[in-house]
Formats: C-alpha cells, structure tokens, sequence
C-alpha cells in the first residue's frame, strides 16, 4: 500500500470519529446521520450555504468557497469524506435502485426497522407490459421507500439506476437490467422510471437523484476472452446517433434525469470517461445535463492501469476531470488530483467545477436544509406497504408474457385440472426471481406455492439447478407427471449462468434442461405448460414445435410475487398482456455474429441486429405476446395520405437531390402540422384484456446510403378493452420526428417517398414529397 493510500485511511479514520461525535447530539426522532444545516448542528447553521431563502447556486459558490483543495478532492469520490470544520458529514453516494431499493452499493444497508424492501420484477419484465404509468409509479414506489431509509439512517439518496443500455446481443449477461432493443422503448422507460424515483421536479427539487447507466455503446462483459476493461467498442456516427445514444438523450431530456455514468469500455480508441466529446460536448453541452456525471466504478482505474491510456495517474485524474467527469466511484482521484494540479495538469477551478455540478444536486435533494422537506415524515411503516407488494405483483402480472397456447390449453381449469405437476429447477425458487441489483425482498411467493393456492400439486426438481448437469431425477418427474392432470415446468435461467461480469455462448436452455422437457411432456396425460425464467432470449424451438408442450409462458424474472403472478395467469385469474421487448433468435444466429461487433445494420454475410435491422429467422419476434382474448385494428378515420414538404416551410433548407432527402437540422419542424392516425382497437373475444397498440414506420428504399432500416417504433400505447368493445388510440405522427432516418454520417434526415405505417396488420401509406 502506498503512503498516499495510508494517509488516505487515517484521514478517514479521524474523519469518522468526528463525525461519530457530532452525531450523538443529532435528534433521536431521526437515525439518519446529522448532515449539514440541520438546526441542531450549530457549526453550521448560520452560515449563507445553509440560507434555504438563498438561490442554490449561490449557496453551492458559498459552500465551494469555504473549503480547501485537499477538502475538496476528497468530495471528488463516492465515499465522500467529511469536512467537521464546516459541519459536513461524510456521505456514501453509491446506492442502487433498479427495480427496487437495493443493498448492492455500499449506500444502503438492510436490517433493524428496514429488514427489506419491495423488489419489483426485474427490468426486462416490467418494460415488457408496454405500460409507461406502470413504469413512473414502480419509481414512484421505489423512491417512497428510498426516501424512508434514508430518514432511517440506512440509504442515500442518490440511486445509480436506470441501466438504458440497449439489447443488442442476445448473449449479453445484463440483458435482464435492460429495456430492451428498442431505442424508443429504452427511451421512454428511462424518462418514466426518472421522473417516478426524483419526483415532479417542482422548484428544481429532487426526491431521490436518478442515473442513467452505462454511457455508451456498453454491451458487453465477458465474452471468449473480451472482457469490458479491455473492450474498444468500434461504433459508427450512425449508430451512435439512432441506437445507441437514443436513450441516454430520452433520459436527460424527456426524464431530467440528475446524473449520467459514463462505462468501462473505450468507443472509437477513447474511454468513455476521459472522452471530452461524449461528456462534456454531448451529455452537458448538447443536451443540457443537469446533474452529475459519475464513472462506472473504478474506472478512471481501468482505464490507466489496464487499458494504459495515460503514461501517468495524475494524467489520468486530469483527463477525466478536463473531459467533463464529476464523482469517481472509486479512490483514484481522491489519491492522485492533486498530483495534477501540482504538475499543472489541472487548475483548482476545474474541480471546482465539478463540485458545482455534485453539491447543487445534494442542494437540490435538500440535503443541506435539516430535517425539512415533503418526504421528512416517511419512516419504516412506509416500506413494504401492501399497496407496493401489490403492484409488484400487478407488475409481473402485465410483464409476463404468453408465448404459445395450442388448443387454448392456458388457462387451466380448478375443477378439471385438480392436481397440477410442478417440474424444474426453477419450480420453487426465490432469490432467482428477482435477478441481479436486487435488495432484500419483503416475501416471496414461489411458482410452487403460487400454483398450490389454486389446486394440489406434486413436485420434482427433475433437475438440481439450472445447469442441469445429469438427468438422475428426470425418472421421479416423468412419474410425477403422469398422475396429474396437467404439468408445468418451470425452466430456464438465474445468474449463474446470465449476470455481470458473465455473458452466454449459446441461447440454448443449459444442460439436459431440453430433455427434461421432452421426455417430461412425452410423459404427461394432460395439458404441459413451459414456464421459463431468463433475462435474455433462450432458443426453445423444439418446444414451440413440439406438440405435446402446449403453453410457452416467458416469465422474465417476475420479482418477489412472481410464483403468485405467474399461477394467477396459468389459472385465468389474469388475461395475459405482456410482449417480447426483445428478438429471440436461433442458436444459429450467435453461431455467425461476434459479440464484439458493433454494427446493427447489415452488410455482406454479416446479418443485422434486433428487428430494425435483421431479417433472418427468429423463434419470436420483438413485440410477440398472445392473449386469453383476441383483438383487430382497423382505422377509425381517414388520415392523411400526403405531405408536401416546400421550401417556405422548411425554412428555405437546400433539397439533397443526390439522397432525395432533406436535413432534419435545415427544417422549421415546427411548421408541420403532426398527422393524427386513430386507431380502432376491438376485442373480439370473450375476456376483457390489455393490449399494446404498435406503430411502426418503414422508410423508403431511397439513395440514402447505408440506410438498412427495416422499420422502426414510433408510438406504442397499452390499453384495456372489455369483452365485445372497441378502443380508440390516436397517435399524433411527427415528420421531423417519426418519419425522418440518419444517414452515414449521424445525421437526421426525412426521405421521400412512401412511409408505410404498419399497425398489426394495417398499412397504410404517406407520401412525402418536396415542393420545390
């Protein structure tokens, strides 16, 4: 250990116990640490940075001010050191809350009053009900309970959560963290889940303060010998700008979201977190972050020590701070800025600067006001409410998604299916149904238990685990089977074989779990129903094509009420709502494409990715999702059929002749009109129902080069329509915005030609043409 690294300790050391004593005159009716401001702290109390009657920026200038260049430094990393002379406490800004309030991060401990915390269905699940006001009130919840064990003395207040990065490699192990492949859908996750955790943004306040995560073009972890320390992610303009960047834009703009982390891996030969143009240019000038930006953790590390991208660590620090880097989660810049400033590789005004940025966030989440504020009162009597374990269940109820339904075998019958087989290394189950980043939960309802609360149930592993190394119990399981009246098996993943730092060769069910199956429903005298828990998309062909297995459930990882949730759709009980928000590929598919290419669109024999860009086969395409009931469409007015673009309304913008197209950034987009299409949506069956209305755009086949889109979201929109009624969705289509490409060089342009808008089986058509 180095000396710095031992002064680093000491100091903590001494600076805990400082703390520790201010403590013990802090108010018993609170646990939470005394932080600045609060009226018992008399070190601090008169000062200008506590005046809540004072702008905030005036009081973070005013805080700033008072401290000195080593205080400061130390203020530059997660475990935030305190700074006794001015009356700050030490503060922990790692805290995690993707799907639920987590212990993870060092942030948040669990025990005493806050045993746990309602653990929602993983993300990949919750984003597959297509239900964005589902989404703003899990954080909602999420923030009501972070709020509390802060109050509590046991959490931050700054939560490292959304991760938006996109699914664009099936065998990803972070899949189950993600919204899925769709820009759009990612973006529009994000903006929601934000606003639910930080409130409603009145007066600039926060609730709890959000961060999207991982930027950018960060999709891999560990894969035939690449890991993501070492990774340069070769990303074209393109890409950057209609995939991979879409939903990190969506956050800071639709979700004024409060902090970006920016990820391990280099794109283009540039870590993220030292590359000026991606943080400072884009995140903070372009789109006009307010907030933080925070590394990945240890990665200014990594990328000095494994990736050598500096030949010094003051380099380093200074790269990283000058790029536009706020926080390090971790203690390189603690250890080595000031280093840099001596050997001018920085001023005191750069980290300045960036404690302007992490300070008015702590403002803005009154952490410098005392004891006041609209959460003040949450306690541990609002954690764990029936209300939020209910929509915890309600959530995995609209996630949960029907895959295949031969002879409408689901749902089953109490009274004709008295006793139910329950198979599978996942049948019983907890901690696995709540993937990864997840806290303690309040309770868990297995699959066993679930399906017990409708009819008796037998029950076999078949398998030990998921790895399904030997088939030793499939004998006991085929008996079990044939003495009931119908089986499910409960299959697929858990983290041990899909999680950070661990990324899949293959799509295929682990081990003998596929013989298991097979030999299981040969066995069965009545309906088989196969029920797989993964984050990722898994090859089961042979299920969808065998006729014996009659009902395919994709259970994602349904949280802690996710046994009650997935009996609750076997049984009838709920109409099943849920769609794919990803393709499941073939096997064949991996076979061919590289993790470690980049590129979405297609080219020679490599190809594409995710439904905008492939056209091979696939086992279930993106926004799949059966019902109990069935639905149409059908247009409930006649929308516009065409669109004359002239040059007065584009604000004399130049026509591109050679990509018969036009420049988004040369048009007055303001000046077109937005093109209602309303959408008839009946259920023509005889259950009331959820259904998600898609409306997808398809470009032209113009000279646009490298275009390679097959089509692209523009608007979904879940509804509920009762048996034998008719729905009407009205989507307002924006040219600039829904009907506009990027070209090869990352710009937006608007073709012309036919756009077709496919709505299920709908088409209809809008020409665009210039009027020159």
């Amino acid at each position: 250990m180095s000396i710095d690294n031992r002064a680093l300790l000491i100091g903590n050391k001494v600076v805990v116990s400082l703390v520790f004593l201010l403590c013990l005159v802090h108010s018993s009716e609170s646990l939470r640490p005394l932080f600045a401001c609060d009226p018992a702290n008399g070190l601090t109390r008169t000062l200008r940075f506590c005046q809540v009657n004072i702008p905030v920026h005036v009081r973070v200038q005013d805080l700033i001010g008072r401290l000195t260049l080593q205080e400061k430094i130390r203020l530059l990393v997660n475990n935030a050191a305190a700074v006794p002379r001015v009356g700050i406490g030490g503060y922990e800004w790692w805290s995690e809350a993707l799907h639920g309030v987590s212990d993870v991060g060092p942030g948040t401990k669990f025990g005493g009053a806050f045993p746990g915390a309602t653990s929602f269905p993983q993300v990949i699940t919750t984003v597959a009900s297509f239900n964005q006001s589902l989404w703003e009130e899990i954080g909602r919840v999420v923030s009501d309970e972070a709020r509390a064990m802060y109050n509590g003395g046991v959490a931050g207040l700054t939560y490292w959560s959304p991760n938006v990065n996109i699914l664009r490699d099936p065998r990803w192990g972070r899949s189950q963290e993600t919204p899925g492949e769709d820009p759009l859908v990612a973006g529009k996750y994000a903006a929601s889940y934000v606003r639910g955790l930080q409130g409603n943004g009145a007066g600039n306040r926060l609730k709890v303060a959000a961060c999207c995560k991982h930027y950018t073009a960060y999709d891999l972890d560990n894969w035939n010998g690449v890991d993501r320390f070492h990774f340069n992610a070769k990303v074209t303009q393109q890409d950057l700008e209609d995939t991979y960047n879409v939903p990190f834009r969506a956050c800071v703009y639709e979700g004024n979201v409060a902090s970006v982390m920016c990820s391990y891996n280099q794109v283009n030969g540039k870590p993220t977190c030292a590359d000026e143009n991606l943080l400072k240019n884009t995140i903070r000038g372009q789109w006009q972050l307010n907030g933080y930006i925070v590394s990945d953790c240890d990665s200014v590390d990594v990328f000095f020590n494994q990736q050598h991208y500096t030949a010094t660590p003051e380099e380093a620090a200074a790269a990283s701070i000058k790029a536009g880097l706020d926080l390090d989660c971790g203690p390189f810049l603690a250890i080595f800025t000031e280093g840099a400033v001596k050997k001018g590789l920085l001023i005191e005004n750069d980290i300045n600067l960036a404690l302007t940025n992490t300070i008015m966030v702590q403002m803005r989440l009154g952490m410098f006001d005392g004891n006041l504020g609209p959460y003040a009162n949450l306690g541990s009597r609002d954690v764990c409410t029936p209300t939020h374990q209910y929509l915890a269940l309600e959530a995995a109820h609209q996630g949960i998604v029907l895959l295949k339904n031969d002879g409408r075998s689901l749902p089953l019958s109490p009274t004709r299916h008295r006793t139910v087989t329950v198979i599978g290394p996942n049948s019983d189950v907890t901690e696995t149904m709540i993937g990864n980043y997840a806290g303690k939960a309040c309770a868990y309802i297995t699959p066993l238990e679930g399906i017990s609360r409708y009819v008796k149930t037998l029950h076999q592993d078949g398998c030990s685990s998921v790895a399904c190394v030997g088939n030793q119990g499939f004998g006991a399981a085929e008996i079990a089977a044939r003495e009931a009246d119908a089986t499910v098996l409960v299959m697929g993943l858990d983290q041990s074989i899909e999680a950070e730092t661990h990324d899949r060769t293959g799509l295929l069910l682990p081990g003998y779990q596929q013989d298991l199956v097979t030999r299981v429903a040969q066995a069965s005298r009545g309906p088989v129903i196969l029920v797989l828990m993964s984050g990722g998309p898994i090859d089961v062909s042979f299920a969808k094509n065998h006729p014996r297995v009659t009902a395919i459930i994709w259970a994602g990882y349904p949280g802690q009420a996710g046994g009650a949730a997935i009996a609750d759709i076997i049984f009838g009980a709920v109409n099943p709502g849920g769609k794919l928000p990803m393709t499941w590929y073939p096997q064949d598919y991996v076979v061919k494409v590289p993790m470690t290419f980049m590129a979405m669109r297609a080219s020679g024999d490599y190809p594409g990715r995710t439904y905008r860009f492939y056209n091979g086969p696939v086992v279930f395409p993106f926004g799949f999702g059966l019902s109990y009931t069935t639905f149409t469409h059908s247009l409930a007015q006649n929308p516009l059929t065409q669109l004359s673009v002239s040059p007065y309304k584009l604000n004399s913008a130049i026509f591109n002749f050679s990509s018969n197209s036009i420049k988004v950034s040369r048009a007055n987009c303001e000046m077109f009109p937005k093109m209602p299409i309303h959408v008839e949506v009946s259920n023509t069956g005889e259950l009331d129902g959820t259904h998600t209305v898609f409306v997808f755009a398809e470009p032209p086949r113009n000279r646009i080069k490298g275009l390679g889109v097959n089509k692209q979201l523009i608007a979904f929109e879940k509804v509920h329509v009762t048996a034998g009624a008719k729905r009407i969705v009205q989507v307002d289509v924006d040219t600039c915005k829904h009907l506009s490409v990027v070209d090869e060089y990352g710009k937006r342009r608007i073709p012309m030609g036919e756009h077709n808008l496919h709505i299920g089986d709908l088409k209809h058509t809008i020409l665009v043409q210039p009027q020159l």
